[in-house]
């Protein structure tokens, strides 16, 4: 299973940027468990941002609560991390994440993480 991000880039503060995110690669029938987001600014760790679940039950982290939001296509096995109101703060490498099942011979779970997508908000 592999995943493919799209979508960063540069803005000013207070503007918007959606991010994708796709799973495919697969020659068995898998599922997306959940889709997670996460960010990593210059010099600091990785930390998650939103979460959805196949379920759609959602999470975000207190710093983005109420600007960014989540969703998820479980039959596309996409999703998009729709982040408005901007900040500098917010600037950092996202990547998506992944947690699959996948039916080969056996059960196979997984985590699928994309290449990461630079996120640049200016002053």
């Amino acid at each position: 299973v592999q995943v493919v991000e799209s979508g960063g880039g540069l803005v000013q503060t207070g503007g918007s940027l959606r991010l994708s995110c796709a799973a495919s690669g697969s020659i068995f029938r898998f599922t997306v468990n959940a889709m997670e987001w996460y960010r990593q600014a210059p010099g600091k760790e990785r930390g998650l941002v939103a979460k959805i679940t196949n379920g759609g039950s959602t999470y975000y982290a207190d710093s983005v609560k109420g600007r960014f939001t989540v969703a998820g296509d479980n039959a596309k096995k996409s999703g998009f991390l729709q982040m408005n109101s901007l900040k500098p703060e917010d600037t950092a490498v996202y990547y998506c994440a992944a947690d699959y099942t996948e039916w080969t011979e056996s059960t196979v779970v997984g985590r699928a993480w994309g290449q990461g997508t630079l996120v640049t908000v200016s002053s």
